[in-house]
Formats: C-alpha cells, sequence, structure tokens
C-alpha cells in the first residue's frame, strides 16, 4: 500500500512552511494548507514507518466535525480540495492545549494510579477506579510543544504566565465544554462515548476560531457505549476506538518515548493492520463508509488538487 511519509512542494504564493508531527503546513499569509501526512506520533515521538491511509481518515473526520461544530465556535476551516488537504484561516495559535477529560483514563488515570490527586490544578476526588466517569467533564490543559513533550499546566499557571490573559481563557474553556457536549451527542448516536479530546485554538483580528483537527481518533478516545457498562462492573478494560492501542503496543514493547527507549519494530503486518484500525475508526466515528484513496502517485495527485484549487 502506498503511504505518504511527506512534502516538500513549493507553490505560488507561498511563503512559508511548517511541518508538524503529522501535518505538514504551508503557509500563504492570511491562509494556511495543511497536509496531513501518514505519519504517526505516540508519546510525542514521531514513528519510523507512516501508515497508509492515516492521514486521509484524520483529515476528513476533522472536516467532518469541523462542519458540525462551526454554530458554537467560528473555525479556520474553508476548503478540502484532496482527501489529505485543508484549507483554513492563518491564525496566532494559543499556546496552550483544551483537553478535555469526561473519564478516568489514559494519562489521567495513570497520573490518579500512581497516588496524585490533582491534575492540572484540578482536584480529582478519592474512590474513583479506572474508566469511571466524572460528575462533569474536567479541563486539563497542557503548554503547546513546537519539539518534544507536551507539558501539564493549570489554569491559573497559564493566567499567572501571561500564555492567556484570564478573558480570552474564560471563553476558551467554554467553547471547549461546548464543543465535547456536541461531541458527546454525536458519538451516542454512533454507540460511542466520547471519553477525551483535545481542542487548539488561535486568533485572527480579535476573534477566536477552532484550528486543528476535532474529535479524531489522534485526539480523542470513544468507548463503545452499549459494553461500558457491563465492562466498568466487571473490571473488563473498555472496547475502545482511539490511538490507544498504538501506545499500548509501544508499552508492552518497552517504549514510552523516554531516553534511551527504542521504537519497536513495525513489522509490514503491524502497519496493515495499524491501517485497518484506523480504516474502523473512521467509519465508526464518522457513520459512513470508508472510500480508500489507492493511488501510488500520492505526491502527484496532492500537489495537482492544490494547484487547481489555488488557480480557482
Amino acid at each position: 500500500m502506498a503511504s505518504l511519509k511527506e512534502t516538500n512542494f513549493n507553490f505560488e504564493g507561498q511563503i512559508g512552511f511548517y511541518r508538524g508531527k503529522v501535518r505538514d503546513v504551508y503557509d500563504f499569509g492570511d491562509k494556511i494548507i495543511m497536509i496531513a501526512s501518514d505519519r504517526i506520533s505516540a508519546f510525542d515521538v514521531v514513528l519510523p514507518r507512516p501508515i497508509p491511509h492515516k492521514g486521509q481518515v484524520l483529515n476528513q473526520i476533522a472536516a467532518k466535525f469541523l462542519n458540525l461544530t462551526k454554530d458554537i465556535v467560528p473555525n479556520w476551516f474553508l476548503a478540502a480540495p484532496d482527501p489529505n488537504v485543508s484549507v483554513g484561516i492563518r491564525c496566532e495559535t494559543f499556546p496552550v492545549e483544551m483537553v478535555v477529560r469526561g473519564y478516568l483514563v489514559g494519562h489521567a488515570w495513570r497520573t490518579y494510579k500512581s497516588g496524585l490527586r490533582i491534575l492540572c490544578g484540578v482536584i480529582l476526588p478519592e474512590g474513583l477506579k479506572e474508566n469511571d466517569k466524572f460528575v462533569t467533564p474536567i479541563i486539563t490543559p497542557t503548554t503547546k510543544a513546537h519539539e518534544g513533550h507536551d507539558e501539564d499546566i493549570s489554569r491559573e499557571d497559564i493566567i499567572a504566565k501571561g500564555l492567556v490573559d484570564e478573558e480570552k481563557y474564560i471563553q476558551l474553556e467554554k467553547y471547549a465544554l461546548a464543543l465535547f457536549q456536541r461531541g458527546t451527542e454525536i458519538a451516542a448516536e454512533r454507540n460511542l462515548i466520547l471519553v477525551d479530546t483535545k481542542y487548539e485554538f488561535g486568533e485572527k483580528d480579535g476573534i477566536i476560531y477552532l484550528i486543528d483537527e476535532v474529535h479524531t481518533p489522534d485526539s480523542s478516545r470513544y468507548f463503545i457505549a452499549d459494553s461500558y457498562q457491563d465492562n466498568l462492573e466487571k473490571g473488563l478494560p473498555q472496547k475502545q476506538l482511539s490511538k490507544e492501542f498504538v501506545r499500548e503496543w509501544l508499552i508492552d514493547n518497552n517504549f514510552q518515548g523516554k531516553e534511551g527507549q527504542t521504537v519497536p519494530e513495525m513489522t509490514d503486518q503491524k502497519v496493515a493492520e495499524i491501517s485497518n484500525r484506523y480504516i474502523e475508526l473512521y467509519e465508526n466515528v464518522a457513520g459512513e463508509k470508508f472510500v480508500v484513496n489507492n493511488e501510488e502517485d500520492i505526491l502527484g495527485r496532492i500537489e495537482k488538487n492544490i494547484n487547481d484549487y489555488l488557480k480557482n
């Protein structure tokens, strides 16, 4: 299967370029063109092999949810001229990610299990077990690192350090919780539970915009709804849709992105398994059949589609 590891285009009108963990971003001044590659990251490390169709999955889910939430908050998305490409408004990014958690799972559970009861300034009650639902969703923000690890940070520190002023931060919290509620409602229609997710925001001309991806399996975690309560009562692992299965495989093979650790070998079989899981994630989360693009010349297709868009 062909895959898209990276792009190195030079478009007419382009004034800048930035390569993120999984996206290549082309700057056109008032707009950006974001190409979702098939790179995959975990523990803030880009793994050595790309995953076929992953970029298309993320790009198409993000476009779908950006359209489904634009009544809550303005967003950056303008067009998707290619399955792997989104065009949007260029914003100044707020240097924090708004992580909303509805359940005690993942990083929050690992923190809780270690004995800590405060996460990002949020006090967690005693007596919780893994996968328990919080009474109300909590926000556990992180700093947004261009390289290396994002770091947990509290609301108070964000405001005290001047990363975001208080009035704007309060608005980001309101937007994040409203988006999480909408995502929860959409997930419920598909027999899913939106467990946790992250949102990124930017600003242009004094207006706050939702940016980047929304409710994708890379930025969110979903449980299968109809088996949740039974598994919780029996202490069984939850059936879930997210990138967590990749993290679990890495942890089982002694890799958590720490110094001196080596990424385990990603065999063709493992790459194909991850690719198939992403397609399954798409069909469950988006509620529609995934249309596979099997072109061998992915770069040629993307370049043509972007150039056609720029001419119009």
